[in-house]
């Protein structure tokens, strides 16, 4: 009798992973915005608040 061949299972290499066609390109508008309107409304905020402090002394 003809011994089987044994089947190889291929090498899995922990770690690294072969570089892909696609690059990471991340959209960040919508971040920008957010933290325009933050600035935005802290600023009207500080003002509000230094403004009260004139009128209540």
């Amino acid at each position: 009798m003809a011994k089987a061949k044994a089947r190889r299972r291929p090498v899995r290499r922990s770690g690294r992973r072969a570089p892909t066609a696609m690059e990471f390109n991340p959209d960040y508008t919508y971040i920008k915005q957010d933290l325009r309107r933050i600035a935005v409304l802290a600023t009207s905020f500080v003002v509000v608040l230094v403004a009260l402090s004139f009128v209540i002394k």
